[in-house]
């Protein structure tokens, strides 16, 4: 899969970027606030992309997922994030293909090249001791990574930054990467709780999926799924919803629903016609489906009155 990178804005402070392929695109705002330690903000409606490259050997990388879900993978083993949900780890530039299970992700990563960053981040302020080797060692010394699932800390602490006013955003910015690393200081790696997935397992919810997004228009059973490929319904339905981070007829739901949102967009049809092309024949169960999915009604997204 050939991934395309455009840079589409870059000054001293911020670089804004594009990665696009065949299954999307994926935006990625970023802002230098500390020599060796820049905070992104990622946009991603793609399914999968080549690893973007770091710059360096040796960066701290914390994941906070706001909305979608996220795969990472180490090794043999895979956990994913879901909202709320925060991971450290260790990247390298061998690091594998980024995944996004639902097409769709919004978060914020926080690249801490620990060799360019300042040893300690905070020490002109008495009592806050920031220091990312520390960090490093701490979370990232016996595993590479740690995952912990969501929780109001987290909470408190990221919703901010996703709504910063333009005039202070820099410095309002730098405060809380400093208030998030210091709050990390304090914490136990022993609360990682995140499950891992093994490749059977998620190899066997990837097939589920390919299957299922090519007859959308048919109505499938997990008993049906499960005899075709192989396996007993409790282990597909396990699987699945470990990847996926939903049962399969929800997501099954969703994919209808993202897939009707580019017919609408695309279609001189009208919307009952869509609906019925994914097997709704009650236009308004079909409105009710598009507006849990998509949060919008069909009529006010095909108009284009809002932007996605």
């Amino acid at each position: 899969m050939n991934d395309r990178l455009e840079t589409l804005r870059e000054d001293e402070e911020t670089t804004v970027t594009r990665l696009s392929n065949a299954t999307g695109e994926f935006f990625r705002t970023r802002h230098h606030l500390f020599p060796g330690v820049d905070l992104v903000y990622n946009d991603a409606h793609i399914q999968s992309c080549g690893p973007i490259p770091s710059g360096s050997s040796r960066v701290l990388e914390i994941d906070h997922c706001k909305e979608g879900r996220l795969e990472r993978e180490w090794g043999e083993r895979y956990v994913y994030l879901s909202p709320g949900d925060l991971s450290i780890s260790r990247r390298t530039e061998a690091d594998d293909r980024l995944w996004f299970p639902t097409n769709h992700y919004h978060g914020i990563s926080l690249l801490v090249d620990v060799d360019a960053s300042p040893p300690c981040m905070s020490c002109f302020l008495e009592d806050v001791d920031v220091r990312p080797a520390s960090l490093e060692r701490k979370f990232c010394g016996k595993e590479p990574w740690f995952v912990a699932r969501e929780r109001p800390c987290f909470q408190h602490i990221f919703s901010e930054m996703y709504a910063v006013p333009e005039a202070i955003r820099k410095g309002y910015l730098k405060v809380k990467v400093l208030e998030l690393m210091l709050f990390l200081s304090g914490m136990d790696p022993a609360e990682a709780e995140h499950p891992r997935f093994s490749k059977a397992q998620v190899d066997l919810a990837k097939r589920a999926s390919r299957y299922l997004c090519a007859h959308l228009d048919e109505k499938v059973t997990i008993q049906e799924l499960a005899r075709m490929l192989k396996v007993s319904p409790t282990l597909l339905k396990t699987s699945f919803r470990g990847v996926y981070g939903m049962p399969l007829y929800a997501y099954v739901r969703t994919m209808k629903m993202q897939a009707a949102a580019q017919m609408l967009r695309g279609y001189g049809g009208t919307i009952l016609q869509v609906a019925e092309t994914y097997g709704y024949e009650n236009g308004s169960k079909f409105a009710k489906a598009f507006r849990d999915v998509m949060g919008v009604e069909p009529s006010a997204y095909r108009d284009g009155s809002v932007a996605f």
